[in-house]
């Protein structure tokens, strides 16, 4: 039997797959990880936590699957993008990791945009000057952190980290390298004097490798820890949005993935770079094809707090009619019409990446009167984020990238009111998946490419099948497109008269 195992170093749990190729999962399993925040704005984690977990992960694989670890032929981890990861000479963490929704750089930023010609940073790196470059990190380090930074030795990301651990070999995959503001795009290539506005030695970033090449075998320390033989081949890894977009099915240039996850993401196929600083630009894992895509910083996130410390009134009648908190609260708010009476919020709670990169940026709520109840609030919330990816697409549009189809994944797809907010919204269907696991199945199918077990890219879709297609309604258009002017107008009021 030909199985491949795909992890995930997720940003709130770590999550394993185990696939019997061509088209069957065995097994899934994961554990959850410790997110905290030290002061405001600040996002980290303990990258050892997630090595524990994949040591936990990987015998409850092999046992649900039913399978011997011989029967392993290949490893695919795939992970958070861009998280930094910090080693010293001898291989020791120096300090928690600072995740990619970390906001605590912005100094550096601005740092960095008065010494660099933004334009042409964009043109030769392929995005712009923000909060997810790794030099502006660094640089907070070094001003703040100085006995740390004096120290680095290896700089990565969350899954280059986990790759370490598999086979002892040191590299940065493709796309965290890109994102990381470290690649010429001209040559694919790491560049010299883009690390060297790190303020770091150039040997401390890792050669760049691309999520399908083999980085190396299992290790025998390795091997020991997690319960499989030695010799695994185990390849470079992907960025997380990227695997699940492919996973998903975005393999044709304007293939659109709505990702409705913690942070809420777009992802669209293109056969051209096309850099541009309002959004993110990514390597596809299909060689020769790109995948821009915009990150917004909350998503299931701001659902979540809004249900727990908002509406944790409306507990108890959840309970009592045996659904879930937020299943309960889109029940209410099917009952309030689209627009929600004149209710309207901003969904900016963490400071706000694409397309607007504005980490001061904060929740707006306009509208509200005492006839309005906590259906009204749930369900601008829910439109906030359509809106949120209305301004993507609208960007794409500008960028030169038309849309062709939209597909939607991730734990918020389940809500349908939300898919036929979002839908109406955009005024286009939005087609539904079932089967998708996430981001580990596509690190699985490229390992199984790397490993020449597998030559189809395609074949990964053979793990998803369609569900439901979401009709919009042409009756909301009027009202939504003049939700979104006004949706668009109050953010650029508030930003000129904040302090």
């Amino acid at each position: 039997m030909g199985c491949v195992i795909g992890l995930d170093i997720g940003t709130t749990s770590t999550i394993g797959i185990l696939i019997a190729l061509p088209d069957h999962v065995l097994a899934t399993a994961s554990r959850p990880v410790t997110f905290s925040a030290p002061q405001q704005g600040w996002a980290e984690e303990n990258p050892e936590e997630w090595w524990q977990n994949v040591c936990q992960i990987v015998p409850e694989l092999l046992e649900r699957g039913g399978i011997e670890g011989k029967d392993v032929k290949a490893i695919g981890v795939t992970g958070m993008l861009p998280a930094v990861v910090l080693l010293d000479e001898a291989g020791r963490l120096l300090r928690p990791s600072i995740q990619q929704s970390d906001g605590r750089c912005g100094a550096e930023v601005a740092d960095l945009a008065a010494e660099l010609d933004e334009a042409a940073f964009v043109q030769r790196t392929g995005n712009g000057i923000n909060q997810q470059l790794v030099a502006a990190k660094l640089r907070w380090i070094e001003r703040h952190e100085p006995q740390v930074f004096a120290r680095i030795a290896t700089v990565f990301g969350s899954y280059d980290f986990i790759n370490w651990k598999l086979t002892g070999k040191r590299a940065v995959e493709a796309n965290w390298a890109l994102e990381a503001g470290f690649t010429d795009l001209a040559t694919n290539d790491l560049a010299d004097d883009l690390i060297a506005l790190a303020h770091i030695p150039r040997h401390a970033v890792p050669p760049r490798i691309a999520p399908h090449e083999v980085l190396g075998p299992l290790s025998t320390r390795a091997a020991e820890e997690i319960g499989l033989p030695a010799g695994i081949p185990v390849t470079g890894g992907a960025a997380d949005h990227i695997a699940s977009g492919y996973a998903a099915g975005v393999i044709a240039p304007g293939d659109v993935l709505l990702k409705f996850g913690g942070s809420t993401d777009i992802l669209i196929a293109s056969d051209e770079a096309r850099p541009d600083p309002r959004m993110f630009l990514d390597y596809h894992l299909i060689p020769g094809l790109f995948m821009p895509n915009g990150c917004m910083a909350s998503g299931g996130s701001a659902l979540n707090w809004f249900a727990n410390h908002l509406a944790s009134g409306e507990r108890a009648a959840a309970e009592a009619a045996g659904r879930s908190l937020h299943q309960h609260l889109d029940t209410l708010a099917e009952a309030v019409p689209p627009g929600a009476d004149g209710v309207q919020i901003i969904p900016y709670f963490l400071g706000e990446k694409t397309p607007i990169h504005d980490p001061e940026a904060r929740a707006i709520l306009t509208g509200l009167s005492l006839n309005h109840e906590i259906a009204h609030l749930w369900r601008a919330l829910l439109e906030g984020f359509g809106y949120a990816f209305r301004h993507h697409i609208e960007v794409l549009g500008d960028m030169g990238h038309p849309t062709t189809r939209y597909l939607a994944s991730d734990g918020g797809a389940n809500s349908r009111l939300w898919m036929q907010i979002c839908a109406d919204i955009l005024q286009a269907p939005i087609q539904l998946l079932k089967g998708h696991p996430g981001s580990c199945l596509g690190a699985a199918w490229v390992a199984a490419i790397g490993a020449g077990l597998r030559d189809d890219w395609a074949g990964v879709s053979a793990f998803v099948t369609k569900g439901e297609l979401v009709q919009p309604n042409p009756a909301t258009a009027g009202l939504y497109d003049a939700g979104y002017r006004r949706y668009r107008a109050e953010y650029e009021a508030l930003k000129a008269v904040r302090t």
